[in-house]
Order: C-alpha cells, then sequence, then structure tokens
C-alpha cells in the first residue's frame, strides 16, 4: 500500500508522467466472450447437476428397495446390498467432488484467457498513452486518484475488445 502512495506522490511531482486505471470487473462484464464463457459454465453446470440428481435418484431407489426387503433378506444378501449402498454412496460424493473441481477449472481457464487479452489491451493503451502503470480499482484497492495524474481507461479498454 506504501509503494502505491509513493508511486502516486512521485508522479504527482513529475507532471510529464501519468498513470491509468480502470475496473477488470466492469471490463470483463462487458464483453461479449464473458456471456458466452459465462453460458458455456452455466451448460456444463447444468449437466453436471442433472447427472448429480440421477444418481441420487437412483441411490434413493435402491435405499428404498433395501428398507423394503431388508427383513426378508438373508444375512449374505443383506451385507451385499448394505456393501452396494456404500459403494454408491461413496461413488456418489466423489462425483460431486469432481465435478465442483472440474467446474472450478473450466471457470479458470475461461477467465484466464479474458483475463490476458484484458491486460494485453490494458498494456497496449498505456503504451500509446504514455502511462508509466496501470492500475486496477477492483476491490476497493484505489480510492482515490487524482484528475491531473490518473486517467479512467475502463471504457477505452472496453471498446478496444469489442
Amino acid at each position: 500500500m506504501w509503494f502505491f502512495l509513493y508511486l502516486l506522490a512521485t508522479l504527482h511531482m513529475q507532471a510529464q508522467e501519468r498513470v491509468g486505471f480502470f475496473s477488470r470487473d466492469a471490463v470483463l462484464r462487458a464483453l461479449p466472450d464473458y456471456m458466452a464463457a459465462q453460458a458455456s459454465l452455466d451448460k456444463l453446470r447444468g449437466q453436471y447437476d442433472a447427472e448429480t440428481q440421477r444418481v441420487e435418484d437412483e441411490f434413493n431407489r435402491k435405499y428404498e428397495e433395501f428398507l423394503e426387503g431388508q427383513r426378508d433378506f438373508a444375512p449374505t444378501i443383506l451385507q451385499k446390498r448394505q456393501t452396494e449402498l456404500q459403494e454408491l454412496m461413496s461413488k456418489n460424493i466423489q462425483f460431486r467432488q469432481e465435478a465442483a473441481r472440474l467446474l472450478q477449472q473450466a471457470e479458470h481457464d475461461a477467465m484466464a484467457t479474458l483475463y490476458a487479452k484484458i491486460g494485453e489491451a490494458a498494456k497496449a493503451i498505456g503504451k500509446e498513452r504514455g502511462l508509466a502503470f496501470i492500475l486496477n480499482t477492483d476491490g476497493d484497492a484505489l480510492q482515490y486518484v487524482d484528475e491531473s495524474i490518473g486517467v479512467d481507461l475502463t471504457q477505452d479498454i472496453i471498446s478496444r475488445l469489442r
């Protein structure tokens, strides 16, 4: 934090240098590629949810059959059915965990590509305008920038990427 304050103070003293800033989240949400990525992720999430529901329904059906017949099962059949139910439950838990991991990885991959595009656009605009550096304002990292040394590049980056 002190480093940024030092940089801003230094820049303020050197009138020829300027700083740029933008909201990466605002740029991201304005990109058509973001909407496509979200739609793709939603479709994948829906597929995993449907499969999760299918295996839960299968487990519930087998569990109900087990409950209905447990009094009539021979001890070895009862034990076999219990083992099957335990294995099915274990597989369902593993599937949920793997699905969550795969969804997280798919989201990371989709966003990494978009973040790279945004970074390249910001870099190009920064070079064109002769800016010393460009800051991301998301997460309250940058509360204030003096307009005499700072310029908001959010719309410029959005325009470049559309």
